[in-house]
């Protein structure tokens, strides 16, 4: 009988489809869950009449792929990652590869690939972005590890990834050695925490000033994708709104409560970028926006006692639904632009080598940050690979300072009426403190000299100081 070509092991639905993609695209592949009824019931649906070979035990699983055989784990990241790996060692031969394909946090990959390297296994850590739909029909893939293992998956993983129309080039790229891939889905998904954050506060800002009805934020969110805007989540945010509740008949957004859930991976990305000294305030304040949403009760209970300015928005309707459109696109410009600078930092803190111009144009399709202002990011690397940060590109410089007023405007209007947008906010304290060449950070060094004579530098000359500041 002869063996597969791929084996997956982790029957959930990321899994089910990346296992249906594969075989879509001419692979053999076997099967293992930990639980043998859902494997049953995979075999029984979708699998059914496909190159899927079901096995109910690691032995038998094992022994049902070619050698080298190329192993992909899609479990819950962690420990149930480290203990499948565990159970798989002794049942494997040297340069079998495995491939965790969760969300694991990239320190866990580093150490894993040590360790499996140093029994002579390959092991890669890659990040697959785009949900089920994209497993299914096209993902985003980050693999990260050595370059002979990639060169030896590279042609089953060119084959499922997700595919960019402007050029049909496949969604996946070498990142780089150890945790890389794991590292850049960690910061794809920070970047992705910024976006949603940014629409939610549009679309705050436009309910409080002016009380759309779902269809006419149906069609708002429809113009902005048909521009500058167009992206996954704009698409999606659009759909939103035309589905209403079976029970109540109201559209389907408004009956949702307004508690945001994270699985830890925006969190990571804020932690890591404090870690090696690289500001991305925007992810960081939509780490926090769900972490206050989530003290729901609290708030109910706050909005008692507490009070804000009662005004009404009284200015031209369309103006402001245009400003927020400028606000919510330089916004968006900025959080891109702090997620790459990260990348940057982390590339030299690292040893990853990244490639910016080709991080961006892996996620131009199949991912859930696609959108057409991917291609423009992948071009200003392109011209420039040294870039330091995306808002000194000419293109993106001239996209931000045209939109500068009406951005002013929208976060202004939002402040006299109380509605929080934190990351919109922090987006242009952010694009503020970067055109500026000097900042009240001299007033700080200062004040640590003071009270700790941590010392300062001066303006006017080379070296470390320290000042008698009352006198001795």
């Amino acid at each position: 009988m002869s063996k597969n070509q791929f084996g997956l092991i982790g029957l959930a639905v990321m899994g089910q489809n990346l296992v249906l993609n594969a075989a879509d695209n001419g692979f053999s592949v076997s099967v293992y869950n930990r639980t043998g009824a859902k494997t049953e019931e995979f075999m029984a649906g979708e699998a059914k009449d496909k190159s899927i070979t079901a096995t109910y035990t690691l032995e038998e699983f094992v022994a049902s792929l070619e050698r080298p055989r190329t192993i992909q784990i899609m479990v819950k990241a962690g420990g149930p990652v480290d203990a499948v790996i565990n159970q798989l060692k002794p049942l494997l031969d040297e340069g079998d590869i495995i491939i965790d394909g969760g969300n694991s946090f990239f320190p866990d990959t580093e150490r894993r690939a040590k360790e499996l390297e140093a029994e002579n296994l390959r092991f890669i850590g890659m990040g697959v972005s785009g949900g089920e739909d994209g497993a299914r029909f096209g993902p985003s893939l980050m693999p990260g590890g050595t370059q002979e293992a990639y060169a030896f998956i590279e042609p089953l993983m060119t084959a499922i990834a997700a595919r960019a129309t402007a050029d049909d080039a496949p969604c996946v790229t070498y990142i780089g050695p150890g945790g890389a891939g794991h590292y850049v889905k960690m910061v794809h998904n920070g970047i992705e925490y910024g976006d949603m954050q940014l629409i939610a506060e549009s679309y705050h800002l436009l309910k409080a000033a002016l009380n759309p009805t779902a269809q006419e934020f149906h069609q708002i969110f429809s113009d902005w994708n048909a521009g500058e805007l167009s992206s996954f989540l704009i698409e999606i945010t659009a759909n939103i709104f035309t589905k209403m509740d079976d029970d109540t008949g109201q559209p389907l957004v408004d009956v949702i409560l307004d508690k945001a859930g994270q699985k830890g991976t925006g969190k990571w990305t804020s932690q890591n970028a404090l870690d090696i000294g690289s500001a991305i305030p925007t992810i960081t304040a939509a780490v926090d926006a769900r972490i206050i949403s989530s003290i729901k009760d609290e708030r109910v209970a706050a909005a008692n006692v507490l009070s804000g300015p009662d005004g009404q928005y009284d200015g031209d309707r369309q103006q402001l639904i245009d400003a927020v459109r400028a606000a919510l696109y330089a916004s968006k410009i900025c959080s891109y632009a702090q997620g790459m600078a990260l990348l940057k930092y982390a590339s030299t803190e690292y040893g990853y080598n990244l490639d910016l111009g080709e991080m961006a144009r892996i996620w131009r399709a199949g991912c859930i940050i696609r959108a057409e202002l991917l291609d423009d990011i992948t071009n200003a690397y392109r011209r420039h690979p040294e870039l330091p940060n995306l808002l000194v590109d000419d293109e993106f410089k001239e996209a931000v300072q045209s939109r500068q007023d009406a951005w002013r405007f929208a976060v202004k209007t939002a402040i006299e009426l109380g509605v929080p947008v934190p990351a919109m906010s922090v987006s242009l304290a952010y694009f503020d403190a970067y055109r500026s060449a000097r900042l009240p950070a001299n007033l700080i060094q200062a004040q640590r000299d003071y009270f700790g004579a941590h010392t300062f530098e001066r303006v006017d000359k080379e070296g470390a100081f320290h000042a008698d500041w009352i006198g001795a």
